[in-house]
């Protein structure tokens, strides 16, 4: 396959040559030339989409909520948001980027393989769309493109720190040996894509110690304790695949049920403390601790594997929601 595609290459270069220096074609090698184009893009259509199905299911997850709190975030701390605005393109783009080796880094191992085929059998590896080796090739070279992207738009140390967290999530299977580092290190890296995309989108680096950034910097920090105590609802529907490749998740280590409380009582108080953080109003309270309780009430009940499939849809919900906070603030902090 490979070679007829490298044949392929060759003889439409060959015929844009000739073109190029005057030669009239005839009516087959217009057919071949136009036949043979056809199978590059088919060809690089099914890469593309290869690509694509690497982050497709991290869309919800972290694509568009990490980027969200960026931008609402920059918005919320600037008085130019349309400068801000101009910069969304950057912002989705740079989260999108520095996902996608990481992404490709977890599903290429084995034991990923392995897990995929139960819970996700339209993902590039199990779909046999690409080979481990092919993969780890492109994971290798889109390390530095995500880099090298940092270091034009921003969020250097998010990337860097994004990199080492990879490397123990995939390479240490730090994931795997317990449901605490694997809450752990999903928590660090929701920060670390959050606080990137708020780079990219005030296109200024963030204050950690001091300055006008704290108010910013204490909210990622709850960002991080919420999705530590709350990120084990995307394992509930996941536990056939897990217990398939010995990873250690909460509801595994724990049992089904006890998980399940672990992440309703947080998930009711994070509904409470965030709007009170954020000085919102009598409305955002009760709206937001309705939600919370809501969710909560659906973890605890409804437990086949689509309707955990589906809380944790909610779930993705209910943490965009709390990425507006900042916006429906009375005032702000």
């Amino acid at each position: 396959m490979d070679s007829e595609l490298l044949n392929s290459q060759v003889r439409v270069v060959t015929i844009l040559k000739g073109l190029a220096a005057g030669q009239i074609l005839t009516m087959d090698q217009m057919a071949e030339a136009i036949h043979r184009m056809q199978k590059l893009v088919g060809c690089g259509v099914f890469h593309i989409q290869s690509i694509w199905l690497f982050t497709r299911s991290d869309l919800k997850t972290i694509v568009i909520p990490q980027s969200a709190f960026g931008i609402i975030n920059a918005i919320a701390s600037s008085n130019d948001w349309p400068e801000v605005l101009s910069r969304v393109p950057m912002v989705f783009f740079w989260v999108w980027i520095n996902l996608l080796p990481f992404a490709i880094d977890n599903q290429r191992q084995a034991e990923a393989i392995l897990e995929d085929r139960h819970n996700k059998p339209w993902r590039t590896m199990p779909s046999q769309r690409m080979t481990e080796a092919q993969a780890r090739i492109l994971m290798l070279l889109l390390y530095p493109v995500s880099l090298f992207t940092s270091l034009r738009l921003g969020g250097t140390r998010q990337c860097l720190a994004l990199m080492v967290l990879g490397y123990g999530y995939n390479d240490l299977n730090l994931a795997d040996r317990s449901w605490i580092s694997r809450n752990v290190i999903n928590a660090l890296g929701f920060c670390s894509f959050a606080s990137g995309a708020l780079e990219v989108a005030m296109d200024s680096p963030l204050s950690f110690s001091g300055g006008n950034n704290q108010t910013v910097v204490k909210w990622l920090a709850m960002i991080g304790g919420i999705v530590f105590s709350t990120v084990q609802t995307q394992d509930m529907a996941d536990q056939v695949g897990d217990s398939s490749r010995g990873r250690k998740s909460m509801p595994l280590a724990l049992g089904d049920g006890p998980a399940r409380w672990m992440i309703a009582i947080p998930m009711v108080g994070w509904s409470i403390v965030c709007p009170w953080f954020w000085g919102a109003g009598a409305v955002v309270h009760v709206v937001a601790a309705f939600l919370g309780l809501l969710i909560a009430c659906k973890t605890l009940t409804w437990r086949s594997i689509e309707a955990d499939k589906r809380t944790f849809q909610l779930w993705n919900l209910w943490m965009a929601g709390l990425y507006t906070l900042p916006l429906l603030s009375a005032g702000g902090r």
